[in-house]
């Protein structure tokens, strides 16, 4: 038998050991799950600061004169639109319409595109990309250079102001601006996915304990606390986002997981005759929201029935500490997606019954 791959580590493993955080391995990566318990750390970022590393997530950096036509020929949103400084949501696609990966997209100058993306597939999305270049652009996968640590709260504004010189409060959401964070050079996006407000760091892997360190020390007057990726998970669930391996996949089209948003079909890119079939002739099945109404809670893959019969399947769910409910992500047909819908979930066999409700589960009040 072959040994198992040593567990990658992103510059703050140290740290996180250091911190007595529970370490779990996370799609290849050693990665904190926890630290004071996932509860109190969910609680933090909604009230007050939560500081995450994500340095695991990788970055793809696309420069030249043609690195706007391969960014529009590989991603479903229209990068033309954006403004220098601007980022947003797009989708990686296979010619069938189904999911590489979900990306952030910033714009750092007209020939000069940095795409943030997921994890597990850092390696699969830079080859897609390249096999795919048919421009004249320059692509580099950056991610082994690169740290990101997430800022998310509340308070994560006031905390990081304290670092830097850039004024942070006239940043919108989905915007980012190149300064520095005590006193090295990185990138402040305002994005996140926590449904908070917050920021996303990006800086060199040399710089990460010390950044780290130096933004408790900012946030401890408002409460700050590390937060590890299982309040991550909770957070992200609350707010219905997506995540890759579960709510969208290589078998999940767009339209059918409710994100035809981020898919401009007046422009050519990879999957878009499928992307545009499906839009025409409507999806069968599409992506809800549930809360358990019968005690117990419906995990990631439980079958889902509707009158007795076979009907979908639990994409995400778990407890939500902000609302006190047990809620979740599910597959259904079109025609049985509406709130209120009656659903039940196979828990250890036995049906539990649930109902369809409105997504996002939580929003944050501006």
């Amino acid at each position: 038998m072959q040994p198992a791959p040593a567990l990658q580590k992103t510059p703050l493993n140290e740290v996180h050991r250091a911190a007595n955080a529970k370490m779990v391995d996370f799609g290849g990566w050693d990665m904190p799950v926890q630290y004071s318990g996932i509860l109190d750390e969910h609680h933090t970022v909604r009230n007050a600061v939560g500081l995450f590393d994500v340095s695991h997530m990788g970055e793809i950096e696309v420069r030249g004169p043609q690195a706007l036509n391969l960014v529009n020929w590989v991603s479903t949103n229209n990068a033309a639109k954006l403004q220098v400084g601007q980022a947003h949501y797009s989708a990686l696609l296979y010619d069938h319409g189904g999911f590489v990966d979900d990306i952030l997209v910033h714009k750092v100058a007209d020939d000069h595109f940095f795409l943030c993306v997921n994890a597990s597939n850092q390696d699969k999305d830079y080859a897609h990309i390249v096999e795919n270049n048919r421009f004249d652009a320059q692509v580099e996968n950056a991610g082994p250079r690169l740290s990101q640590i997430a800022l998310q709260g509340p308070k994560a504004l006031l905390t990081l102001q304290k670092l830097t010189k850039t004024e942070l409060a006239p940043i919108k959401y989905y915007w980012f601006q190149d300064g520095e964070v005590s006193g090295t050079p990185a990138r402040i996006a305002r994005t996140g996915y926590t449904g908070e407000d917050g920021f996303e760091i990006y800086a060199a892997n040399s710089e990460a304990p010390r950044l780290w360190n130096e933004l408790l020390q900012a946030g401890e007057e408002f409460g700050i606390k590390p937060a590890g990726l299982g309040a991550r998970n909770t957070l992200r669930l609350e707010s219905a986002m997506a995540l890759y391996g579960h709510e969208i996949d290589a078998s999940i089209n767009p339209i059918e997981a409710g994100l035809s948003w981020i898919v401009k079909l007046e422009k050519d890119f990879l999957g878009k005759p499928k992307v545009a079939e499906m839009k025409a002739a409507g999806a069968k099945r599409k992506l809800a929201g549930f809360q358990m109404k019968g005690r117990g809670i419906g995990r990631d893959g439980y079958e889902l029935h509707i009158d007795g019969a076979p009907a979908g399947w639990v994409t995400s769910g778990g407890p939500s500490p902000t609302l006190n409910i047990n809620l979740g992500l599910c597959y259904v047909p079109v025609d049985k997606s509406g709130v209120g819908q009656p659903i039940q979930i196979l828990i250890r066999n036995q049906p539990v019954d649930a109902e369809l409700i409105p997504t996002p589960f939580y929003k944050r009040a501006k």
